[in-house]
């Protein structure tokens, strides 16, 4: 499934250490991968002499080149570019121009303000790819010396045809990594039942939702299993009553279960515009803190 990995890099730590994930993932699948930086076009309109032009090119330069390093150390050949433009607009573009299968991206880079906020470049990449996107947070459990071992991957699903869509990512990774899947259903009582939701909800109707959840959810092990024979599948349908909603059971879950890799539909049942990232999959990323792969579309 990936044959082409792209990575968009910044200079910034963020951005290094998400590339050395993707180089690693390529080096498993066997792809080819392109090492992208772009020079703002903003930045740019704002300097004044052609030195200094010249010098914010020289800086994406050596940024390139020290992943062209990296990617040497890791035994892995990069293809490297440096062009102009918007960062996230030129990145899905040249994703595209490329024939890319996916994006590996920091959760943030230069410009983040905190551990918990995602990039700008990287909100506009997830909002506007058409191409899967693999986020790397730097707080990673992973250390710098050792290869990410995906020995556990999480599929959270809701029924929606995008969260069906990236089962076969999810079995993709499986079956390469030997890792065992975990197919997770959250029951939202918050969102089923509103202010009552803590206590006022009838048994019955919390049933039937949780019927609904494991009927969802075998029908995503089953796509996994049709995809990769003989890798391991558990399912599970948790309640959470957070105002943060099926994110935090999904959270909770990641923690209590030592989740390596969370895989995810960018939108669910209740969201109508296709480009734009779910608010779940938003508090996802920006609370977890493993990678999270979100598939943007459905799998072809």
């Amino acid at each position: 499934m990936y044959d082409h990995v792209l990575v968009p890099v910044d200079g910034s730590d963020e951005a290094t250490h998400a590339a050395r994930r993707g180089l690693e993932l390529a080096r498993q699948f066997g792809a080819t991968v392109d090492v992208l930086h772009v020079v703002g076009r903003k930045t740019l309109r704002l300097t004044e002499t052609a030195d200094e032009r010249r010098r914010l090119r020289e800086r994406g330069e050596r940024v390139l080149d020290e992943i062209e390093e990296l990617a040497s150390e890791l035994d892995q050949p990069v293809t490297t570019e440096l062009t102009e433009g918007t960062p996230a607009s030129r990145i899905g573009e040249y994703a595209e121009e490329r024939n890319a299968d996916l994006v590996v991206i920091g959760r943030q880079g230069v410009t983040g303000l905190g551990k918990r906020l995602l990039g700008g470049v990287t909100e506009g990449v997830l909002a506007t790819s058409d191409v899967p996107v693999f986020v790397v947070p730097h707080g990673d459990r992973t250390t710098e010396d050792e290869d990410a071992d995906y020995a556990r991957v999480l599929l959270p699903t809701d029924g929606s045809e995008n969260a069906t869509a990236a089962a076969r990512h999810a079995a993709t990774v499986a079956r390469t990594y030997g890792s065992t899947v975990h197919v997770l259903n959250v029951v939202d009582l918050q969102a089923s039942g509103g202010l009552f939701s803590a206590g006022g909800l009838e048994r019955e109707f919390v049933e039937r939702l949780e019927s609904e959840g494991q009927e969802a959810i075998e029908e995503v092990a089953d796509e996994v299993a049709g995809t990769a024979s003989g890798v391991e599948v558990r399912t599970a349908v948790e309640r959470t009553t957070s105002f943060e909603g099926a994110a935090a059971g999904i959270h909770e879950y990641v923690t209590d279960n030592d989740i390596d890799l969370v895989v995810m539909g960018s939108h669910g049942r209740s969201n109508l515009q296709r480009q734009v990232i779910g608010s779940v999959a938003s508090t996802v990323l920006r609370t977890v803190d493993v990678p999270v792969v979100v598939v943007t579309r459905p799998s072809p």
